[in-house]
């Protein structure tokens, strides 16, 4: 694991293993969940997006077994972000691209409906880039994107 910090976004008590057994869960095309990303990022202000030239957006479809442990996070984790916060930064040192990871199944089966899906991946996508630039989970959530 690349040095500094990791952060996730978990489905909490809204995941599989917790819905009510008539929660019908939602399921897109990797095409629909795509785009539902891209406009998620599309969403980020212009000031924000010159620093978010060097962070890759990967959308995967769960975390593995080795990963959770490696990382240690739950199996309903909804994002991930793994990289150096801008916050932490020094001006002169080049670094590898940070990650953030979307994790299309979790988000699909915390979802009961096509809308309730398209937001909860733009809450995900906007939780991972706010850590990005250093926001902890406590701004986050005063924000709306815990």
């Amino acid at each position: 694991m690349p040095a500094g910090e990791m952060h996730q976004r978990a489905a909490g008590n809204r995941n599989r293993e917790t819905a009510a057994p008539d929660t019908i869960m939602i399921r897109v095309s990797n095409d629909e969940f795509d785009r539902a990303v891209e406009t998620a990022l599309a969403s980020v202000p212009d000031e924000f997006r010159p620093h978010l030239e060097n962070v890759i957006i990967e959308v995967q479809d769960a975390p593995d077994a080795a990963f959770q442990a490696e990382n240690e996070v739950p199996d309903d984790v909804l994002g991930f972000y793994v990289g150096s916060p801008l916050s932490e930064r020094g001006d002169d040192l080049p670094t590898m691209p940070d990650r953030i990871l979307i994790f299309r199944r979790n988000l699909c089966d915390m979802c009961a409906s096509r809308r309730e899906l398209i937001d909860e991946i733009r809450i995900t996508v906007l939780h991972e880039i706010g850590h990005h630039f250093g926001l902890n989970e406590d701004r986050l959530d005063e924000l709306g994107f815990a």
